[in-house]
């Protein structure tokens, strides 16, 4: 078997850039495509397993269950500490209609 007879049988084995990019390509399409799928099944089966933790923990397990929300209109009051007053300590409460309490 001769060289040229070699050459027929086996294709050329030269290296192409192109044939490097396509293979690259394909290796990043299909991680990828396997980070997605991944990404679409754990997701629930995580968003689960985070609420079934906080139900039995609490602050215990770190998540903090702090909520915020706003309330109706309550009584509103100003309090004032002064240099003025005989302690420190002492406190004047006015509410809205004016009235004052503790050490005014």
């Amino acid at each position: 078997m001769s060289l040229r007879d070699w050459d027929s049988i086996r294709p050329d084995r030269t290296f192409r850039a192109a044939d490097a990019g396509m293979g690259i390509l394909r290796i990043t399409l299909l991680f990828g495509s396997a980070a997605v799928a991944l990404a679409l099944i754990a997701t629930p089966f995580l968003e689960s397993q985070t609420r079934s933790q906080s139900a039995r923990g609490g602050l215990a397990s770190g998540l903090d269950m702090t909520s915020t929300g706003s309330i109706g209109r309550r009584d509103t009051y100003t309090l004032r500490r002064s240099v003025l007053q005989p302690l420190p300590s002492s406190i004047c409460v006015i509410r809205n209609d004016g009235s004052r309490h503790g050490d005014c």
